[in-house]
């Protein structure tokens, strides 16, 4: 009920706005929950990888955005031949990386839809804000047997931001780059069809500013607890299974999911619908030790780890256990999982 009620509320904000959404499928990785979100108004699904790509057109999904730069021969072979049935499109910032493209795409006959990345901010990938944007998208342009499709700009240096005035702030300064650098693009003679950004902490700002075509936000189908306090309107559908497998003292349990088994970036994972434990210390493989000053935890117990980061607690898995009321309903596989090539 909880990810029905993320998919649908996300799907409701954009239902009437000239944006879409393309929802990314690096968060949850399962071609069950991008095929409810198509269901629900998707344009298309955002990937990051090459072999998430392969995942996404096996499952039939029939528009993909590699938002990140595919580089490498092996690499570069897999998305001309997912573009030989499906509309693909892939982020460059460079030139070479252009070149590599363009020509494995004419030596397979394909046309590969391109993006020109401009870096709005977080100082990851893309090219400078301007004019360096418009050389670039004139050099895709004029490359054989690629499309050039617009433009990309993620502006995750505010998604996560606590202080929504000052996350709101930052987001428009963003966006005013990259919708800037759209318009010196479209003067230059090119068309732009598609500007692409954004994430579930943003997505009622970018969604609505004007020159923004799609939102690429993908956490807010399952959610976590450190982007849940960001935004509450989204309910916390993912948690991690663990039994309590030591009581080596009064008020301490121990639990049998440690680092390799939730993800943690942003903190040490929380119980679900126990606000009277804590997790007196997380950092081992295997293990997360809890203290509890209420009702008390036995070997055998069973309890669910919300985590602070989902993307990378579902990349661990190969499968979502899904139920509804307590009761199992059924099993997806998780099949973009542990495909980072």
């Amino acid at each position: 009920d909880a990810l029905k009620h993320n998919i649908d509320t996300m799907a409701a904000f954009f239902r009437d706005r000239p944006c879409g959404l393309r929802p990314h499928f690096k968060s949850h990785k399962c071609t069950t929950i991008a095929k409810m979100q198509m269901a629900t108004g998707a344009v298309g699904i955002t990937c990051a990888t090459a072999r998430e790509a392969d995942v996404l057109a096996d499952a039939g999904i029939g528009s993909i955005l590699i938002a990140n730069q595919v580089v490498g021969v092996p690499k570069i072979a897999r998305v001309t031949a997912i573009a030989k049935k499906y509309d693909l499109m892939v982020a460059v910032d460079s030139v070479e990386n252009t070149r590599a493209l363009s020509e494995a795409a004419a030596a397979a006959g394909v046309s590969l839809g391109v993006l020109v990345e401009v870096d709005i901010g977080m100082g990851r990938c893309g090219v400078a804000p301007g004019d360096d944007v418009v050389e670039l998208a004139r050099v895709v342009a004029g490359s054989p047997g690629l499309v050039f499709r617009g433009l990309q700009g993620y502006e995750g240096h505010t998604v996560l931001g606590r202080d929504p005035d000052e996350r709101r702030a930052n987001t428009l300064k963003a966006l005013t780059a990259v919708v800037d650098s759209r318009r010196r693009v479209e003067a230059s003679g090119l068309n732009v069809e598609i500007v692409s950004g954004g994430g579930t902490g943003t997505f009622d700002i970018t969604g609505a500013y004007p020159g923004i075509d799609e939102v690429q936000a993908g956490s807010y189908a399952c959610m976590d607890w450190f982007y849940g306090e960001t935004r509450p309107e989204f309910r916390q559908a993912l948690s991690v299974l663990a039994t309590v497998v030591s009581q080596p003292r009064p008020g301490v349990a121990v639990v049998d999911v440690g680092v390799k088994g939730i993800g943690a970036e942003f903190g040490p994972p929380r119980v679900k619908d126990r606000v009277d434990v804590a997790v007196a210390r997380f950092g081992s493989e295997e293990h997360t030790i809890l203290s509890f000053a209420g009702q008390p935890l036995r070997v055998g117990d069973r309890l669910e780890l919300v985590p602070s980061h989902g993307c990378t607690t579902c990349n661990l898995y190969s499968r979502f256990y899904v139920h509804q009321e307590g009761t199992r309903q059924d099993v997806w596989e998780i099949e973009g999982s542990c495909r980072s090539e």
